[in-house]
């Protein structure tokens, strides 16, 4: 026995040591193969469950935690990991539970008193919120505000509206603007707000388009607010226009520290292009996770709280998926935890809400595919993992060709999976400053519809680090 424990702690050591290097996958491959050697240590599911927390995998990151206190209950570090796991996962009030112990456990632990009273500030925001909620007809922010008389003073240099449209020119300006780290001024970020409203609740839940033969569109998966990189893409991929449209596949915000600079550079180019721009939500365009992953945070550090509900307002309108020639379908998560879901289906979707817990507005926003056949649990602890069987008879049942989707950070930009049928793309390199991964965005040609793949690396961003703005809870670490 004593035999297999120092092989266990090997293992775990190797696995430490591939966590400090921040490769997490590797560090879980090892923590797990220590648990296969030794299942009663509240260590290595402690240990591992962290390093699911850094790979967003939510779900497994809570099995773990939940299985070191059956082992162990008086772990302290199980119940921080599995509050931490909660937090992520927007279950406040589970969360709160685990830090009480934790402070009861600690009394003279300053961190986990800190946490203990972010946490309990968000329950009873969250419950406040509710109550307000339920007050008749929720009032829409533009009716209470008054864009016309909101002066723009004279010392004010950046880009306007002009005739309080938005023109290349301003467009053009505005990213140049923001690239010198200075602010829009709040009348044109408020008017972009509205306006772009406007042009999202026209739309249907699924957008339908038809490409040309001789016509190409570019898909971009995740930005995550990283507006450095978003310049590199139109650099390297041309500007938008009528002749060069795009589709950005959501995930536009949270992490990155410049996710007003991306978010406000995309509402332009809609406005600008509406026909020939395309936003589709991610699950990060939800209150949940913006709390949590820093844009709540940073509107509310360059701007105001109420700008942070206008965009909130707008996230709520923006399209869940996107068609383009009746045969391609493109998602940010991917495909249903149950067969029999049709295009139709997709375009009744009453989308103007926050994402139900399940479903398929929820799965079209959180699943992701597996190797293996059928549906498993989610790493993420939302919606499902979907199989190529699940994929073959959902495109089959549609008369699609294929289903592009983003949503999972990819090493070398985009992944092929699925026989082909199954095709990831994510457009934020070096993901928080830390994953070495390439960036990668997709050609679709009228004429064929057969994916082009073009990758892309990190280019240098001003010193402001990823989450600067995101909750403390999510910042310090997770222990």
């Amino acid at each position: 026995m004593a035999e297999g424990g120092n092989d266990a702690e090997l293992l775990k050591e190797k696995a430490n040591k591939y966590f400090k290097d921040k490769d997490y996958e590797n560090a879980i491959k090892y923590y797990s193969e220590a648990l296969e050697v030794n299942p009663s240590n509240a260590i290595y599911y402690s240990n591992r469950s962290l390093a699911y927390l850094r790979t967003e995998c939510y779900g497994y990151a809570l099995a773990d935690a939940t299985k070191a206190l059956e082992i162990d209950k008086n772990y302290i570090k199980g119940y921080y990991r599995r509050a931490t796991s909660n937090m992520a996962l927007g279950k406040f009030k589970a969360a709160l539970k685990d830090y009480e112990t934790v402070v009861r456990v600690r009394p003279n632990d300053k961190d986990a008193k800190m946490k203990y009273q972010e946490c309990n500030k968000i329950v009873k925001q969250k419950a406040f919120e509710r109550a307000i909620a339920s007050d008749e007809i929720k009032k829409s922010v533009v009716d209470s505000l008054d864009i016309e008389s909101m002066t723009i003073e004279d010392d004010y240099e950046g880009p306007k509206l002009e005739d309080g449209k938005v023109t290349l020119r301003f467009m053009k300006e505005m990213m140049d603007w923001f690239k010198d780290q200075k602010k829009l001024h709040r009348k044109c970020a408020y008017q972009i707000l509205v306006q772009v409203k406007d042009v999202l609740s026209k739309l249907p839940s699924l957008v339908e388009i038809t490409l040309k033969e001789t016509e190409k569109i570019t898909i971009c998966g995740d930005t995550h607010g990283q507006y450095y990189d978003l310049l590199n893409i139109f650099k390297l991929n041309g500007l938008p226009s009528e002749t060069n449209p795009y589709l950005f596949n959501g995930d536009f915000v949270d992490r990155g520290s410049f996710s007003l600079e991306v978010i406000l550079t995309l509402f332009g180019f809609k406005l600008l292009y509406p026909d020939h721009f395309y936003l589709l939500r991610g699950n990060h365009e939800t209150d949940n996770m913006n709390q949590m992953y820093g844009f709540e945070g940073e509107v509310k550090a360059k701007y105001t709280a109420q700008m942070f509900q206008l965009f909130s307002e707008v996230f709520q309108w923006l399209p869940l998926a996107q068609c383009i020639n009746s045969k391609v379908l493109v998602m940010h998560g991917g495909l249903f935890s149950e067969d029999g879901v049709t295009l139709d289906d997709l375009r009744k979707i009453d989308r103007n809400r926050q994402p139900p817990d399940s479903g398929p507005m929820c799965d079209l926003l959180w699943s992701d595919p597996q190797p293996q056949n059928g549906r498993s649990v989610s790493k993420r602890g939302v919606s499902c993992q979907f199989g190529p069987d699940v994929t073959e008879r959902f495109l089959e049942q549609n008369k699609l060709d294929f289903v592009v989707r983003s949503h999972e950070v990819k090493a070398e930009g985009y992944e092929v999976t699925h026989s082909g049928k199954c095709i990831t793309v994510f457009s934020a390199p070096n993901y928080c400053d830390q994953m070495g991964n390439k960036g990668a965005y997709i050609h679709l040609r009228g004429s064929d519809l057969k994916p082009e793949f073009h990758q892309f690396t990190a280019v240098p961003h001003p010193n402001v680090k990823p989450m600067a703005y995101a909750n403390t809870l999510m910042q310090m670490g997770m222990m």
